[in-house]
Parts: structure tokens; C-alpha cells; sequence
């Protein structure tokens, strides 16, 4: 479940900072890291999707998760 930790790159932030202050930085990191969160959890019970938020066939992510 904890198998990779995520190091975010000094040019991402730099990029960031012209749209978003300090402030909102940390917010929005917040709420990326709890629905990484919740991914993980659902995830690791096999929970699955709730339909609501359905990804085309071709999005970079179902084409990994066919392959794993």
C-alpha cells in the first residue's frame, strides 16, 4: 500500500506559485494527498469505482492498471 513515496521536483512549485499563493499551495496539496488517501484505501480492500468519475479506455491510467 505504502509502496512509493512522492518527491515533488522545485520547478513544479515555481510553476505553481504563478497561480497560487502559499496559502492555496498547502491547500491544494492537502487535498491531493487525502484523496491519494482514499485511492490507496479503496484500493487495497478492492473497492470499486462508484461510476462516477469513469476514465476514457485510452487515459494512461486504465492502460496501466490492465497491465499490472
Amino acid at each position: 500500500m505504502c509502496e512509493r513515496s512522492v518527491t515533488v521536483p522545485d520547478e513544479v512549485f515555481e510553476k505553481v506559485r504563478r497561480y497560487f499563493d502559499e496559502k492555496a499551495i498547502v491547500e491544494l496539496v492537502a487535498m491531493i494527498a487525502l484523496e491519494n488517501m482514499r485511492a490507496r484505501f479503496n484500493r487495497a480492500l478492492d473497492i470499486p469505482s462508484d461510476g462516477l468519475c469513469q476514465l476514457p479506455a485510452d487515459h494512461p491510467a486504465m492502460r496501466a492498471a490492465a497491465g499490472s
